[in-house]
């Protein structure tokens, strides 16, 4: 929203719509007019996903295919956004926007069919693909952040668990969203991976948060066999930027991100 000040655009909670509903979404589309609809709405808690599979599908894919179909009725270009997990990390090298989709888990797969959904409805559409997601604003399915979490356990005096074996690309929030708003200003339609430039394992991404917040306190590294999930995650996800690269856009590393995050918290705080 903050990114797209100046654009004219119009922020819509559940009071204003749900996707869930088609007269909601056909009653708010009337309403606003838009020429582009992005959706960030997302069931994403992953281990809620496998517990409600029926729910992740109703909203990362039943209510994106709805979404899509209205935009094309009135032309809108329509914009959602997917996730690394659609992914099974086989690969060990970063995913490019065209490799093999494979999913692991309930989550991924509501997502991918969200994707396939949003691409049967014609052409006018950009699916971004993110990971990591992390920012000021926390999700409301969570609460907190990866890093808020880390800091909150390190501050009471325990010692976090930090799993090693999980390799991902990490993405700011206003990073992710002011290279979206450059992406729409193109009119680039199709996958586009947006995250921060690099990869990192969470142990590697929670010892960096900890240096720049200068905090000195110990980690505990384990392995994710040790942790007692019921959805599997792909063990490597990191993603390749080659549409970004294609329109001449970079990003920033994951580090740099982070730095800035934290400085933002610290102020916020």
């Amino acid at each position: 929203m903050k990114t797209l000040d100046d654009a004219g655009v119009v922020g819509l909670d559940h009071k204003q719509i749900e996707i869930e509903d088609a007269s909601s979404v056909e009653a708010a589309l009337a309403r606003i007019r838009p020429s582009v609809v992005i959706n960030t709405a997302a069931f994403h808690n992953v281990e809620a996903c496998e517990r409600e599979p029926a729910r992740a599908f109703a909203v990362n894919t039943l209510a994106v295919d709805r979404l899509a179909a209205a935009c094309a009725r009135i032309d809108a270009v329509f914009v959602t956004m997917s996730s690394d997990y659609v992914f099974d990390g086989k690969k060990n090298s970063p995913y490019g926007e065209h490799d093999e989709a494979s999913p692991l888990n309930v989550y991924g797969v509501s997502k991918r069919a969200g994707e396939l959904c949003a691409q049967r409805h014609g052409p006018r559409h950009v699916i971004f693909r993110t990971s990591g997601l992390y920012g000021i604003q926390t999700s409301t399915q969570k609460g907190h952040t990866f890093v808020d979490r880390l800091l909150r356990q390190v501050h009471a005096g325990e010692t976090p668990r930090i799993v090693t074996d999980i390799v991902v690309s990490t993405s700011y929030a206003p990073d992710v969203a002011a290279t979206m708003r450059r992406v729409l200003e193109r009119e680039y339609f199709g996958v586009v991976h947006v995250t921060n430039a690099g990869g990192c394992s969470w142990f590697d991404f929670a010892q960096e948060a900890l240096r720049v917040a200068g905090v000195s306190a110990p980690i505990a590294p384990i392995s994710s066999r040790d942790l007692p999930r019921a959805a599997r995650r792909p063990a490597y996800s990191v993603l390749a930027l080659d549409a970004l690269a294609s329109m001449g856009i970079t990003m920033p590393a994951w580090q740099d991100a982070l730095k800035r995050y934290i400085a933002a918290r610290t102020v916020r705080a």
